[in-house]
């Protein structure tokens, strides 16, 4: 692959590590494949209660019992279940991991290590020493160190990617249909496509929703769809009858309805059902093709989102597998900034976007999680640090304690990698190559060209364009932008602006959020009188988002972000890559996806 080559590796690299008795065979066959079914009752008192070391465990009971509401007192008690199933696996192989240094360590070697475990204070909140500790790199892994992936010792890799929410399929993606149809749904399908050519990567499944809702494209509702990556033509590696990479839609919850993220959550066990029969079937035909009738079983489950994230947990627990996290963009993080902007109470916003549920969800994730996949060093140490399972600082000592060989006395917390924001990842974004020429989309369509549709909104096309690419969303503050774009005369004088908001038919046929968005963008150009110097295309196809950044670029216009927060921002990239002059919202990870601050380059606060 091209340009995606270090945080690939990395991805290979991290979950190689975290699953080194899974793929190399000599892993202990669960209850799962012995009996046919996995009982997590009785799994916790064969395998945790009768073999666990209970130390500190009993402030965190404690805070469970406390809860006054028994529904919330049970699925904390629930996640605590998970969290200490999950520290007694880990347990076992740091175990397994100890006795196999022991047998091959020089005895002197091993009094010096004795010594310093034992010089150690055994609270790891205080006492803790030397240079480790604060070492921001013991606490995560930097996807930018470009590693390549120890795949000599694993032949052929099986990966399971989940992402549960908005319209999912490979090619002429409708983002911006509604609020769920963005830049995830962008970013686990080019995520699937890279990994699948990668070396050593035998099969990628992307699971998602089967949508047979009316009023949508029929491809949503077909069970599989093979993924075609843009570098399968450079890949050396070869293929087998059933390589490469797969959108595997699962059934579940009502069949002739699309659900919003917001709903699914009632249907997420149906879910699981699904992929395990999936995974199942899969991992023996994999077996039957390259392991010698063993079935291969996948190197790893990767949920993106909370609701995808404890269906990676649930399956992950069943079928004893490595588990990787990504959350794109956390709750508790959103809760906070809702609760700032004051327009909304703490009830009214569980209400509308189920946000304990998914807090509970991360909170779950978290534990079951051998790698969390962060966009930024803020994430972790601003966003994750809110939760229960994982706290900065301790998990650089528990990490300072790993590399010295100390004993962590069954303490474990998940290790975060964090994606390279801007470094060159852009490459996959859209199908053009480096030098900006088109890829072959086929036949011409008979819809007039994008530029054509936005350059009949202008009075006078010649001016610069001020452009702004983002979802009709109150985060994304598209209506601050356009308010300040009418009280600058000069501004206006200068500029024409130009609002890439997804696709729509009509307004009122929309989810109400967006459609209150949209509605306040159209008030606003009446009551500044921006006609001819404002243009909001309904529609636009997947294809031709490159057109639109050079035709700003052309223009010798600039690209804005002005969001309340942005967790990633493709968006940003793509500008840049085009030679964008590019003004962020400082609040998340433009700044360090810009950390080279030049002339094109303006980061500034959004309120």
């Amino acid at each position: 692959m091209v340009g995606n080559d270090n945080w690939i590796n990395s991805y290979l690299d991290a979950i190689l590590d975290a699953g080194k008795s899974a793929v190399g065979g000599d892993r202990p066959s669960l209850l799962l494949r012995e009996r046919g079914h996995f009982s997590p009752a009785r799994y916790f008192v064969e395998e945790v209660i009768t073999g666990y070391d209970e130390t500190d465990l009993y402030k965190t009971w404690l805070r469970a019992n406390a809860m006054r509401s028994p529904q919330e007192r049970n699925t904390r008690l629930e996640n605590m279940t998970w969290r200490i199933w999950n520290l007694a696996r880990k347990k076992k192989e740091l175990e397994k991991e100890e006795a196999c240094r022991l047998l091959k360590r020089h005895p002197e070697t091993e009094k010096t290590r004795i010594d310093a475990t034992a010089d150690m204070s055994e609270d790891l909140f205080e006492g803790e020493k030397g240079e480790d500790a604060g070492d921001p790199s013991v606490a995560y892994g930097d996807s930018t160190t470009g590693v390549s992936p120890k795949t000599s010792s694993v032949d052929k890799l099986y990966i399971v990617l989940i992402s549960l929410h908005g319209l999912v399929r490979g090619e002429n993606m409708e983002l911006g249909r509604d609020s769920d149809t963005g830049g995830q749904v962008k970013y686990v399908v080019e995520f699937a496509k890279a990994l699948s050519s990668s070396p050593g990567v035998y099969r990628v499944d992307l699971l998602t929703r089967q949508i047979l809702a009316p009023n949508f494209d029929r491809s949503y509702g077909e069970p599989a769809e093979m993924l075609v990556s843009t570098t399968f033509k450079n890949s050396k590696q070869e293929k087998g009858e059933n390589s490469g990479g797969y959108i595997i839609r699962i059934p579940f919850g009502p069949r002739d309805m699309y659900l919003t993220k917001e709903r699914l959550w009632p249907f997420i066990q149906e879910f699981v059902d699904g992929a395990l029969s999936h995974i199942v079937r899969m991992s023996k035909t994999i077996g039957e093709e390259i392991g010698c009738g063993h079935p291969v079983w996948p190197a790893v489950i990767h949920g993106h989102y909370a609701s995808a994230g404890i269906a990676a947990t649930l399956l992950s627990g069943a079928l004893n597998l490595p588990m990787a996290f990504t959350g794109h963009f956390l709750g508790k993080d959103k809760l906070e900034g809702l609760l700032k902007q004051g327009r909304q109470s703490r009830e009214e916003i569980n209400m509308t976007y189920k946000i304990m549920r998914r807090i509970e969800a991360e909170e779950l994730s978290l534990d079951a999680s051998e790698i969390v996949i962060a966009s930024t060093r803020q994430e972790i140490e601003e966003q994750w640090n809110l939760y229960d399972g994982f706290e900065v600082i301790l998990a650089r000592k528990l990490r300072a304690r790993v590399k010295r060989g100390a004993n962590c006395y069954g303490r474990y917390m998940p290790r975060m990698v964090i994606i390279p924001p801007g470094v060159e990842f852009g490459h996959i974004i859209h199908d053009f190559d480096i030098d900006g020429e088109e890829e072959n989309h086929g036949p011409a369509s008979e819809d007039p060209p994008i530029w054509s549709q936005i350059m009949r909104f202008f009075t006078n096309p010649r001016k610069p364009m001020i452009l702004a690419v983002a979802r009709p969303y109150p985060e994304k503050n598209i209506t601050t932008l356009v308010k300040a774009f009418g009280e600058c005369r000069p501004l206006r004088e200068l500029a024409n602006l130009t609002l890439i908001m997804g696709n729509r038919e009509a307004i009122s046929k929309m989810h109400n959020t967006s459609a209150s968005v949209l509605t306040s963008v159209l008030t606003l150009i009446d009551e500044y009188d921006l006609y001819g110097q404002v243009a909001y295309p309904k529609h636009h196809k997947h294809s031709e988002v490159p057109d639109i950044y050079r035709l700003a670029t052309r223009t010798k216009g600039a690209f804005v972000n002005v969001a309340y927060f942005e967790q990633f921002g493709v968006t940003l990239i793509e500008a840049a890559m085009n030679g964008l002059p590019v003004i962020a919202t400082k609040n998340g990870a433009p700044v360090e996806i810009h950390q080279v601050r030049g002339p094109y380059t303006y980061v500034v606060p959004c309120y």
